[in-house]
């Protein structure tokens, strides 16, 4: 029993309460080119002279499309911004463009308070004509748009509105595709082989790691002293009050499921507020004022648990339900007791769910989520009553209370402090105080794992611990695994590459939020060429595989897949000994030179502008691969036959190195044909 209590306290302690709802893996050959925005253009008339021009973006799913707010960080959004022909169309701008009035909110891709529109956004631009029956609006719009796992390249929309005519047509329709367009265009296109065989990955969900959480938490608050003694105390009053053993069984049974619906209940409020809202949740989970509370909530909770001070519901509640279902009895009776239990236990559970709360409401299934993990919190507080009814030997299994309950409160104490730092933890990466760099997280998770090294070995005390005793080697055994996790903490105070602590990845700080000056000029140290010609003369020369790294400036997720899977020593060597890096930067501003600029038609028939470097290569990547998001890999040898499935993020080192090595596998099965 001891051996379960630690493993169910090291599982809350180490495994992050936030689960992700999709793993992005992109295929190729399947056709994953996105085309989530539907933009429109009209116009109206406010006086003889003055007219509203209205652009209107219309977003499918959970995409976003960013404000023309700059914002100041090293890596950030692509705004959007508005163009306008006035100076040649004869017609005057009066004011700015007008957006539509939306609070930031925190984007989990940039990791800050940002302002982005969701499902539309309608924008508005004055103007002043002098003749309206010969103007001409030539209006460009140049924006990005992203949602929670990747960004789109920045695009280019053009609207021509014609006011005498009243009349707007969408695209570049004064463009044409000349012969030397198309030869350039044809330059791109590399014609790889071997799409054959390689078929389209479903996304999947993992609802079961949230629901596994919650019932770890649930497991967790069965070993506390406010839930522990009532099972046996629970079960024997069914078993023994009952005319019949069945009729106990039953009874404990349907109390059981009493308590996994009550909790399953406490999360259908949340429900409501993400219908009238959607976005309600995210900025409840991420606000700056709400982490700080809960910062402050969790210092409080964490005191308690250490014994300095009881935090309990107000005592009546629980007398009052329990007059009740004494009273009422049966079915009805069953349901008081199990809600009486809910209100007793919680200064236990109270900040085991707060906990699943955080995690869950920050997460992209936000409600849906808490459901599930309140279910699983709920199923493990509900087995054991109906387990040990059917079985009531089982009973003369279970430990005795005693001290041990209280070292599971003080331990519960040491992983509230350590949650209530990732709060702040929030506020202080959305409002970018600079207090909580990377190095001092997890020097504070350092002293906090020490402080908890020392209660299990018996070196401190709080105040309801009982007499010093032998140690238990139970509690030994935590004790050592606490300290192996403290020393496996202590290599992420470095600038080595020991230092990203893959197993926390998203809990502390992300690493270039650091106190070190990090060097950002390449992805890791890693040669790479930025121009895929250059990098295929380099393959053929070394007789090296390509891998193509189709990326951004503005990519966080990029950044993610460099600084936490490309540190991996065995991916690192692979990609610098085995392979030829090219990483070619799709939002790159950097104009062509003017002999390399084209209009290329695209597959819809519409006409894109060719101007720039990020142009070029997120064409590049739709026209071969079609794939338009980022990061996006691609394996190839140096004759453009395709050694594996393209792929996204891939955010497991060892499926990556799994990817990469297949990838060296099949160019050896080739050159040998």
């Amino acid at each position: 029993m001891k051996k379960i209590i630690a493993l169910s306290l090291l599982l809350f302690a180490f495994l992050p309460l936030k689960a992700q709802v999709f793993d992005p893996t992109m295929a190729g050959g399947g056709g994953q080119f996105e085309n989530p925005v539907n933009w429109e253009a009209s116009f109206e008339k406010e006086s003889d002279s003055i007219y509203i021009i209205k652009i209107k973006a219309e977003l499918e799913g959970k995409w976003h499309l960013y404000s023309q707010k700059e914002v100041e960080m090293d890596i950030a959004p692509i705004p959007t911004q508005f163009t306008f022909n006035a100076e040649e169309g004869g017609y005057e701008l009066i004011g700015e463009t007008l957006e539509p009035e939306v609070e930031p909110v925190y984007d989990e891709v940039f990791e800050a308070d940002i302002t982005y529109f969701e499902e539309e956004a309608e924008f508005t631009q004055k103007i002043k004509v002098t003749n309206p029956e010969d103007t001409q609006v030539i209006a460009e719009v140049y924006y990005s748009v992203c949602d929670d796992k990747q960004c789109l390249p920045p695009e280019t929309e053009r609207f021509t509105i014609s006011l005498g005519s009243n009349k707007v047509t969408q695209g570049f329709t004064d463009l044409t595709v000349e012969e030397e367009d198309q030869s350039l265009a044809q330059q791109l296109d590399i014609k790889v082989q071997g799409w054959e065989g390689y078929e389209t990955e479903e996304e999947e969900s993992s609802f079961l790691s949230i629901f596994f959480l919650g019932f770890v938490g649930g497991l967790i608050a069965l070993l506390t002293p406010c839930v522990f003694p009532m099972i046996p105390l629970t079960v024997s009053f069914f078993t023994k009050s009952a005319q019949t053993r069945s009729k106990g069984v039953t009874n404990a049974i349907l109390y059981g499921f009493f308590i996994f619906l009550i909790y399953l209940l406490l999360s259908l409020p949340f429900h409501l507020l993400d219908s009238v809202n959607p976005e309600l949740l995210n900025n409840i989970s991420t606000n700056v004022t709400l982490n700080v509370i809960f910062f402050v909530i969790f210092i409080v909770f964490a005191f308690s648990f250490f014994g300095y001070y009881e935090i309990t519901l107000p005592s009546s509640w629980g007398n009052k339900l329990d007059d009740k279902a004494s009273s009422i009895g049966g079915i009805i009776g069953i349901f008081f007791m199990a809600i009486t239990l809910a209100i007793v236990s919680f200064s236990c559970t109270g900040p085991i769910l707060g906990s699943l709360l955080g995690g869950s409401l920050s997460s992209d299934g936000g409600a849906t989520l808490l459901s599930i993990g309140m279910g699983g919190f709920g199923l493990a507080l509900a087995l054991p009553f109906a387990l040990f009814a059917l079985f009531p030997n089982w009973l003369n299994s279970l430990p005795k209370s005693g001290g041990w309950l209280n070292s599971v409160k003080v331990v519960l104490g040491f992983i509230e402090l350590a949650l209530a730092f990732k709060f702040l933890s929030n506020a202080d990466l959305v409002d970018h105080w600079g207090l909580l760099k990377r190095e001092v997280f997890l020097g504070i998770w350092i002293v906090l794992g020490i402080g908890l090294t020392l209660y299990l070995f018996g070196l401190i005390r709080f105040p309801h611990d009982g007499p010093k005793q032998k140690i238990s080697k139970g509690r030994f055994g935590l004790g050592i695994i606490s300290l192996l996790f403290v020393l496996y903490l202590i290599p992420g105070l470095t600038n080595t590459s020991y230092s990203n602590l893959k197993l926390l990845s998203g809990f502390p700080p992300p690493s270039f939020y650091s106190l070190y000056d990090k060097d950002t000029s390449g992805p890791m140290g890693l040669e790479s060429y930025h121009d895929f010609e250059e990098g295929v003369a380099a393959a053929k020369e070394q007789g090296k595989p390509i891998i193509i790294d189709f990326t951004g400036w503005a990519c966080v997720n990029c950044r993610k897949m460099e600084e936490q899977v490309w540190t991996d020593p065995e991916v690192y060597n692979l990609l610098k000994n085995d392979y030829i890096l090219v990483s070619l930067y799709v939002d790159d501003k950097e104009e062509l030179p003017e002999d390399k600029q084209f209009n290329y038609e695209r597959p819809d028939g519409s006409i894109k502008k060719i101007k720039t470097i990020g142009d070029k290569w997120a064409t590049f990547q739709t026209l071969n691969f079609k794939n338009n998001s980022q990061p996006f890999y691609v394996l190839l040898d140096s004759d453009f036959n395709l050694l594996n499935e393209p792929t996204g993020y891939t955010p497991k080192a060892s499926e990556y190195i799994n990817w990469l090595e297949s990838g060296l596998q099949k160019k050896g099965e080739l050159a040998k044909n």
